[in-house]
């Protein structure tokens, strides 16, 4: 078992929830999340913003700024983490920074509470 974490634009959030339920996803989490690639923070800008210029620290602020994101989580079979990263690529390419990350963890074990099944049945 794996845990797919997908990190996406906002507004992909209904295609991207469309491409995780046709590659046979039906069960995942969604959260609201904020955050910034690593970007590209000049220098000079850093030394203006600390010599006291408000035009400098209003570039560097932005710079820092936080992005409104979603984070889908979902955990699936082995079998499934090709067709899910690869679904929930082809909606939220676009080539442009911001598109995304895509995270793909092990899962040691599962329970589903309600009936105590474990393993790959609690998620199936």
């Amino acid at each position: 078992m794996k845990e797919v974490i997908a990190v996406v634009r906002m507004n992909m959030m209904n295609k991207t929830k469309t491409a995780l339920t046709e590659a046979g996803v039906d069960a995942f989490f969604a959260h609201e999340a904020q955050g910034r690639g690593k970007g590209f923070v000049n220098a000079a800008v850093v030394e203006g913003a600390e010599s006291g210029y408000e035009e400098a620290a209003e570039v560097l602020g932005e710079k820092g700024k936080l992005y409104p994101k979603r984070m889908l989580t979902a955990v699936v079979t082995d079998d499934q983490v090709e067709e899910v990263v690869e679904a929930i690529t082809k909606v939220n390419q676009t080539g442009k920074p911001g598109d995304g990350k895509i995270f793909v963890l092990p899962i040691g074990d599962a329970v589903r509470v309600r009936t105590s099944e474990a393993g790959e049945q609690a998620i199936l």
